[in-house]
């Protein structure tokens, strides 16, 4: 993978001039300028290729500047895979929002506008890292693995889950589990996009939208079927 090109800042000193104490503000750019160095190194390297003497050294920050505020390593990353999760997978669950643009009624054109924003987030470069980074730390860092799940899937699912409610009656369709179907939904969409993405697998972005209106058309067949009086049973 490329690496991230990062421009060094001046050493503590030299920006504080006096040695003083760092203003607020220069204290927030500094633990931001930290977070997003680290970050770059973590994804590059992976957190076992990553040192804090060489985050230290490329955020032009002294080393008891990071342990003043990180415990160790691991608690570094935790916090920028805290961050990751907010800025690159969070986003999904919103994606997952119908927009009021859309006709509550016409399920499918919502649907498929719904389908686009999750299959376009699931596709961005700064989602798949992250992904990649909680799936190979997922055993050492259950607890971020836990909050990607949250923040991103699980409210994606409630999201959707709601929406299903509110158009039962209106699209004249039946269904039982509205959480289940919005996580078969969201499979559909995305889920082989997703295994994809962590493989390392080049996708065709011409092909992941022919996948996404197919997977679509046959949800929204299958729900308008289920919501059809079922043809009495013959008898003998």
């Amino acid at each position: 993978m490329k690496e991230m090109t990062l421009t060094r800042p001046p050493p503590e000193q030299a920006r504080r001039g006096s040695g003083g104490r760092p203003t607020r503000e220069e204290a927030a750019r500094r633990d931001a300028r930290l977070l997003e160095v680290a970050a770059a190194m973590f994804m590059e390297r992976g957190f076992e290729g990553t040192s804090i003497d060489a985050v230290a050294e490329k955020a032009g920050v002294g080393k008891p500047t990071i342990y003043a505020r990180y415990r160790d390593k691991s608690e570094l990353f935790t916090a920028v895979m805290r961050e990751r999760i907010e800025t690159w997978l969070a986003p999904m669950a919103a994606a997952a929002a119908p927009s009021h643009e859309h006709d509550p009624a016409d399920l499918c054109a919502t649907l498929h506008m719904i389908s686009r924003h999750l299959l376009s987030h699931s596709l961005k470069p700064q989602s798949a890292l992250v992904q990649r980074m909680l799936a190979a730390q997922a055993k050492q860092f259950p607890e971020l693995a836990k909050l990607a799940h949250q923040e991103a899937w699980a409210r994606a699912v409630q999201t959707l889950a709601v929406l299903f409610r509110r158009s039962a009656d209106r699209c004249g369709i039946h269904i039982d589990e509205p959480e289940l179907a919005a996580g078969l939904f969201l499979d559909l969409i995305v889920g082989s996009t997703k295994r994809n993405v962590l493989y390392g697998i080049p996708l065709d972005p011409e092909f992941e939208e022919r996948r996404r209106k197919v997977a679509v058309d046959l949800f929204v067949a299958g729900l308008k079927a289920s919501g059809q009086p079922k043809a009495p049973a013959e008898t003998s």
